[in-house]
């Protein structure tokens, strides 16, 4: 007989499900088989009555947009989903013998959390302890659950870290979680998770906040370790690369329910369900218009020899005296005609974001820099009509939007500096125009202008973003990685906005990324940055289709 497959009718099972009644193991080998699992917060219901099963040693994905259910499916499992009413069953296959992980004591579950079944969180920098330091919070998990002594615990922890390829792992594990790198923090995120050998692991967007290279690394890794110990791993996820390069199996949600499950391969080829072939079809599409020839159309932007450097504390009696210096942008030079845009690619550290903050004029420099024809200086007065030139649209819209000020205020707010000669009725017109410009009318929300940030989804914050930064009519738009935090569809729509916006308002961008689909989608030309140096640049064909360079190549084939 085989396992039972997602969505398989639990009246076509025998008694228990999976298992025999109580009796230990069926012939279907499952490790875990959760049935009708329904999740409420408050009465309202976020998962729906979803049916999935894992086997030993499988790996299964559960892709889905934010507020699909996915990640709030997994929490539950581990009744980790607080002020959640929880209903159905998860039969596990542990040490003891089929469990319901639903209804047995919470002491009971307490010692399979972290020992049969681990997780790894999704932001290793708030999952991870700031107060402690790493090889302290791995030592923490062998003692609690494996009884091991302090002293030996601390050898294994160092090769845990090991195991997941950190260089120094003596080191890192007297490191403080804000001590490591994004790629190091999320590796001893999963050291921490595999302390205990699991049968199981629960991976909730391991890779989502890391560059390209690195998520790469992480997958191999998981790969590497899922093979070596054997134990299943469900994956929680919105990228669908991710899937198809991992996962044995997927379980597509929306919605709170699973509308489409089966092989990676066979629902990738042929997608049933519309929700499925819409998630597939979302990878970023090129619609710019052609590149213009060398020369033909004026700068906006051209920099040359622009260097940026950090002080940093000098060792031992020199350091006394002086400051060293750390150069994070070495002598970079680009150009960005009008209505074109520049893509600046590379991981993090690579100085990339440094140079963006450098010609916005945030930070000081050395080297020739000219926005809209005019040069950066020390007068606050005299950088007005740059700035007014020049404007940002940041990373996160969480974070970027004020919560205190309103639609009106915060798209309006840079009018009161660049046009003070508008009243307030003469701005709320502007306000309402550029907000239906970018795709945000009255019609679809009543009292637009007077509500608050929090009350749109992440895509509807970005497009609020983008109508602060267009409403003084900029030339150039700095885009500090602009979907990044976006799920795939709503990437897809605001790319798709900020190319109708170049076309018709013969803007340009200067893309800061280290998505190669995007730069794909959105350059004309690229700018590939390692270590504060720019190794290689050109048209997005010549530098992506024929890269030179070996850390260029790398990243290509990490995109793949």
């Amino acid at each position: 007989m085989n396992a039972p497959t997602l969505g398989t009718d639990a009246s076509s099972l025998p008694p228990g499900g999976a298992f025999a009644a109580r009796g230990g193991p069926s012939p279907l080998t499952t490790l875990l088989e959760v049935k009708n699992l329904r999740v409420a917060f408050g009465g309202k219901d976020v998962v729906c009555g979803i049916d999935f099963s894992i086997r030993p040693g499988e790996k299964l994905a559960l892709v889905g947009e934010s507020g699909s259910g996915k990640t709030v499916s997994a929490l539950s499992l581990l009744r980790l989903a607080h002020d959640a009413h929880v209903e159905g069953q998860a039969i596990f296959d542990g040490p003891a013998g089929p469990t319901d992980l639903l209804s047995i004591p919470e002491q009971q579950l307490r010692g399979i959390r972290g020992q049969d079944i681990a997780m790894i969180f999704q932001e290793p920098m708030t999952a991870l302890n700031p107060l402690f330091t790493v090889g302290d919070q791995i030592i923490e998990v062998l003692e609690l659950k494996q009884g091991i002594a302090r002293a030996e615990s601390a050898q294994v922890a160092i090769k845990l870290l090991a195991t997941t390829g950190i260089a120094e792992p003596q080191r890192r594990a007297a490191a403080y979680p804000h001590q490591l790198s994004g790629g190091q923090r999320q590796r001893a995120m999963i050291a921490m998770a595999l302390a205990c050998k699991p049968k199981l692991l629960l991976a909730d967007e391991p890779t989502t906040a890391l560059d390209v290279t690195v998520r790469g690394q992480i997958l191999d890794l998981l790969s590497s370790l899922q093979k070596e110990h054997g134990m299943a791993v469900l994956m929680i996820t919105h990228d669908l690369n991710l899937v198809h390069r991992f996962a044995d199996r997927v379980a597509v949600m929306e919605n709170g329910r699973i509308v489409e499950h089966g092989p990676v391969a066979d629902v990738f080829a042929n997608p049933r369900h519309a929700y499925t072939r819409k998630l597939i079809d979302s990878r970023p599409t090129r619609d710019v218009a052609e590149m213009a020839p060398d020369g033909t159309l004026p700068p906006v932007m051209q920099a040359s020899g622009l260097r940026v450097t950090y002080p940093v504390s000098r060792t031992g009696i020199r350091g006394w005296f002086k400051k060293g210096e750390f150069v994070a942008v070495k002598g970079a030079g680009f150009s960005i005609p009008a209505g074109q845009t520049l893509g600046v690619v590379g991981e993090s550290g690579s100085g990339k974001s440094t140079l963006g903050l450098a010609a916005l004029g945030l930070l000081p420099f050395q080297g020739q820099l000219q926005a809209a024809g005019m040069a950066w200086s020390r007068d606050a007065a005299r950088n007005k009509a740059i700035r007014r030139a020049m404007q940002v649209v940041f990373q996160d819209p969480y974070s970027s939007l004020s919560p205190r000020m309103t639609v009106e205020e915060i798209v309006g707010e840079g009018l009161l500096v660049h046009a003070p000669e508008l009243d307030a009725s003469a701005r709320r017109l502007r306000v309402a125009q550029v907000l239906a410009e970018v795709g945000l009318g009255a019609d679809q929300f009543s009292g637009l202008q007077q509500r608050y940030p929090h009350e749109f989804s992440g895509g509807q914050r970005q497009r609020l973003a983008i109508a602060r930064a267009l409403i003084i009519g900029p030339q150039l738009l700095v885009l500090d990685e602009p979907t990044s935090a976006l799920d795939v569809t709503i990437q897809k729509q605001v790319l798709q906005l900020l190319q109708r916006l170049q076309r018709e308002r013969a803007l340009s961008y200067l893309l800061i990324t280290h998505d190669v689909d995007v730069i794909r989608a959105m350059a004309h030309r690229v700018i590939v940055m390692k270590d504060g140096e720019i190794v290689e640049s050109g048209t997005v064909a010549q530098v992506f289709d024929a890269p030179q360079h070996d850390y260029t190549r790398i990243l290509v084939a990490a995109a793949a």
